[in-house]
């Protein structure tokens, strides 16, 4: 089992991550914002199907590597500290855009809802890449078994994924005007997720194998 304080430390990161307007957000407001909370909802949950593909394509993976491959646990640190790095230094240079909700998307019926929103994380490979450098740090073999653990964070980051983009679905006309009134908070997010991104690839790179 993970100690308490670090499931705390991961569900901050993971609260975090999720508070910072991406691909997702965007999504789920927009989809709201055409065709209604109900849409929006159905979304959330193909979005969070997409998550679980991935957390269960990265724990056995991970598992596999570790009982696998000698040192596996240095490697895949090594990797991910680099990772978290890239993904530091590209959240300070990515361009500076004003976050507006597309409002035109065509009504679409519930089972494409569903599955545009699975799809859309399915088929991105920068959620599995981030998945596999975020567990390992989290992720200590003393603590019992790698898949066991990787499942506890899966679940402790889904939960949290769930809640906020919940609240966000039901509130999306009043969070595309905050958005678009106060752009000065996509500057802000930028500096502040590199710093947390940094801040993790740091402790990631302290973290030691026993």
């Amino acid at each position: 089992m993970i100690p308490i304080h670090d499931l705390l430390l991961f569900g901050v990161a993971a609260l975090l991550m999720v508070l910072s307007p991406g691909p997702n957000m965007i999504y789920l407001i927009s989809r709201s914002l055409s065709q209604g909370k109900k849409a929006g909802i159905i979304s959330l949950f193909g979005v969070l199907c997409g998550f679980f593909f991935h957390i269960l394509m990265v724990s056995y993976g991970l598992t596999a590597i570790f009982f696998a491959i000698p040192y596996a646990f240095v490697v895949v640190k090594f990797l991910g500290v680099g990772y978290l790095l890239f993904l530091a230094y590209t959240s300070i240079t990515s361009g500076n855009k004003v976050f507006y909700a597309n409002k035109k998307l065509k009504k679409d019926r519930p089972f494409k809802l569903f599955n545009i929103g699975l799809m859309t994380n399915v088929l991105n490979p920068k959620m599995a890449l981030f998945y596999l450098s975020f567990f390992p740090q989290f992720i200590k073999p003393e603590n019992g078994s790698v898949l066991s653990q990787s499942f506890q964070l899966g679940i402790v980051q889904t939960l949290i994924s769930f809640a906020i983009n919940f609240l966000i679905v039901i509130s999306a006309a009043k969070m595309a005007k905050w958005f678009a009134d106060k752009p000065i908070w996509l500057r802000v997010q930028k500096w502040f997720m590199a710093s947390v991104l940094t801040g993790l690839a740091v402790k990631m790179l302290l973290t030691k194998s026993k």
